[in-house]
């Protein structure tokens, strides 16, 4: 109904290109336009003002040979005032940038080692960018923005780098805990020291506390007993420890004792052998 009235309709975001006779004429704005067919005039295409995007996968490989997938994403539109040149010059403008996409990355991406990719990820967008924006504009496109989304290894590369990490972090893993384990060992050492010394306190108050109760009772005993000498109450006092021992282990159902060959005369012997002992230790420090 509209070419019978010559009338034709350019949607918002669009613009029309008009032919007069097959040689182009004007570009049509969005709105309603008159188009007298019968002058030889006619739409031949539309063309979108809106921003599109191309994704493009790009095989390549890094300077230590790694080979990755590079996923570029180029987002681009037509230029204000060069929409014939946007329609007539190129054939297929998605092939044409992923063309130049292809041969920025080739040439960019093989200079890096594969880390450092990854790290120059915006540069290497900025590179891609600037070739598209000198090249596209020539046939009345810009381009608005450029990004690299991803960088891709290969499967086995992944799994290798996972495998360097994993490890590195084991091995930090391993360092704590033999730092922890050190550290245990070092206040468990401390704690059994101190527990030794604390002991040998207590055994030698001990020793000094039964030295002392002897010393009062030879004392006491030599007073009270006219004519008893410190050696008879020394013997005296050995056969009743003597006694006390062999009622302790009797007297326990789970002792568990090595016997000897004893007596009461065995204690006499003991304490001959204590004295005899004291008198040469004591002979040898005078010499």
């Amino acid at each position: 109904m509209g070419n019978l009235l010559c009338c034709v309709q350019v949607d918002q975001s669009t613009v029309a290109i008009r032919e007069q006779f097959g040689k182009f004429d004007s570009v049509l704005e969005p709105g309603c336009h008159c188009l007298p067919w019968m002058a030889g005039k006619r739409i031949v295409g539309h063309l979108t003002l809106r921003l599109q995007q191309l994704d493009v996968r790009c095989e390549t490989k890094t300077k230590d040979n790694v080979f990755v997938t590079v996923v570029a994403s180029i987002q681009y539109r037509p230029l204000a005032g060069k929409e014939s040149d946007a329609f007539y010059k190129l054939t297929n403008t998605r092939s044409q940038i992923q063309a130049y996409v292809f041969d920025v990355i080739r040439a960019s991406v093989p200079k890096l080692l594969l880390d450092d990719a990854f790290e120059q990820k915006n540069d290497i967008a900025k590179a891609v960018e600037d070739e598209l924006e000198k090249a596209m504009s020539a046939y009345g496109f810009e381009i608005v923005q450029t990004l690299i989304v991803d960088i891709e290894p290969d499967e086995n590369v992944k799994r290798a780098m996972n495998d360097i990490n994993a490890a590195a972090r084991m091995r930090v893993a391993a360092n704590e805990k033999a730092e922890a384990e050190k550290i245990i060992q070092i206040k468990r050492a401390e704690g059994e020291a101190e527990a030794k010394y604390l002991s040998g306190l207590g055994i030698a108050r001990q020793r000094q506390a039964i030295v002392d109760g002897l010393r009062d009772s030879v004392l006491g005993f030599s007073v009270n007993v006219p004519g008893t000498t410190a050696k008879d109450v020394m013997d005296m006092v050995l056969i009743t420890q003597y006694f006390d021992t062999m009622k302790e282990i009797g007297a326990s159902s789970k002792s568990s004792a090595v016997f000897i060959p004893h007596g009461p005369g065995a204690v006499r012997d003991i304490a001959t052998q204590i004295r005899d002992g004291l008198l040469q230790g004591q002979s040898a420090t005078q010499q």
